[in-house]
């Protein structure tokens, strides 16, 4: 998927309309307690002013549902912002109206300029046409490096780009293609995809991509419990998701004829409560006792997943395989993020993607070690689970 890069955008005296990603965390006092996101947007930022052009940075925060409030302001990416590149950075107190125009008006080569959050207006989610038309008044061209955001066919993805003669992927969005799209198309061989999480909800389409692309294909986390049920074990009170029973078994069914072999937990660790103070133990999958509910994958488990991950020459990684953030329940997720980061050590291509994967590895220290850590959740499943992102499909081919 070859997509028109910024690299072939001469930005020289022209205002930069770039989305990015800066749907940040925030704490009650409204501190930035990651700038992953802001970070990751540098490079693209640097290369527009390095080069003469300007930058006027849009992105949403939050899910103010086209309302102004002021807890969801990106006020304080701003400041963060302006740390990270030791300079100053205008913020404009709405996104389309009086006081983006006028500063907008006066922005001159080398300055950046943030936006107010796009999601206080709703036409951003509706991709509306006036909406759209308004915010691309804000660009001598048009750039997204917002693959967090590229799944969705919002105004600043899509109604805004396509109002540009060229819409150029950001040095992120670029980075995400080349290496998302590089495990799909032609990967090295043997592919092991591990997939944890909470439930198969939301992770039905990668499952059953991956199981026609990969080699193995290991399951954890709370969403291995659906699949126990359907084959008719006892799960206790471990997580179930109830609407996806159905699409559980036709998975299972699937697996018996893909090119992927399917690799469930034999093992977990149970509790009595979720929390640090129940009583735990671990049991095979077939002896969970009612009353306890299963919260990490097991140790025969962890051994043969890090079997699997050692021989791997591609890598791709979405979502934690038990209750990370509670230490005792850890075990598992952290011994498959040290065999991922062993494996890219000797050469294997790895790629993990989603809020709590990416949570996980810097909890761990191991990001650094990994190939590629996809700023993208939702939208690096979707393209993973061979979904057409709209955002990425605005863009001019090269």
């Amino acid at each position: 998927m070859q997509k028109a890069s910024l690299r072939s955008l001469d930005p020289r005296g022209r205002r930069v309309l770039v989305r990015v990603d800066f749907n940040v965390p925030l704490d009650q006092n409204r501190v930035i307690t990651d700038d992953t996101r802001i970070r990751a947007a540098l490079p693209s930022i640097r290369h527009i002013l390095e080069r003469g052009g300007s930058v006027v940075l849009t992105s949403h925060l939050g899910r103010p549902k086209g309302e102004i409030m002021a807890e969801w302001s990106l006020r304080p990416v701003a400041d963060r912002l302006a740390e990270l590149v030791d300079g100053p950075v205008k913020f404009a107190a709405d996104t389309v109206g009086p006081d983006a125009t006028a500063k907008f008006a006066g922005l001159k080569p080398g300055e950046i300029l943030l936006l107010e959050n796009l999601r206080f207006n709703a036409g951003e989610t509706k991709n509306d046409a006036g909406f759209s038309a308004a915010l691309a008044r804000f660009g001598d061209a048009y750039v997204n490096d917002a693959f967090g955001s590229a799944h969705r066919a919002h105004a600043s993805t899509v109604g805004a780009a396509l109002r540009f003669e060229r819409r150029y992927a950001g040095l992120l969005m670029e980075q995400e293609l080349t290496y998302l799209g590089g495990l799909l198309q032609d990967p090295p061989r043997p592919f092991t995809a591990i997939l944890g999480g909470a439930k198969v909800e939301g992770k039905v389409e990668v499952i059953r991509n991956l199981l026609d692309k990969v080699d193995h294909l290991l399951l954890g986390g709370g969403m291995i419990f659906t699949f126990f049920k359907v084959m008719g074990l006892g799960i206790g009170d471990s997580l179930l998701d109830e609407g996806s029973q159905e699409v559980a078994a036709a998975i299972l069914e699937q697996a018996k004829t893909s090119r992927a072999k399917l690799v469930l937990p034999t093992d977990v660790v149970v509790s009595t409560d979720f929390s640090a103070t129940g009583r735990h133990k671990e049991v095979l999958v077939t002896d969970i006792p009612d009353g306890w509910q299963g919260l990490d994958i097991g140790s025969r488990t962890t051994a043969a997943f890090r079997e699997s991950v050692a021989g791997a020459r591609a890598i791709f990684w979405n979502g934690p395989l038990g209750v990370f953030e509670i230490p005792v329940f850890a075990a598992g997720t952290r011994a498959i993020g040290e065999a991922v980061a062993a494996a890219t050590g000797t050469g294997a291509i790895s790629v993990v993607g989603g809020g709590d994967s990416v949570a996980a590895l810097n909890q761990l220290g191991l990001a650094d070690r990994i190939s590629h850590v996809s700023t993208g959740g939702g939208a690096s499943l979707e393209f993973m689970g061979g979904l057409e992102l709209p955002g990425v499909t605005a863009l001019s081919d090269a």
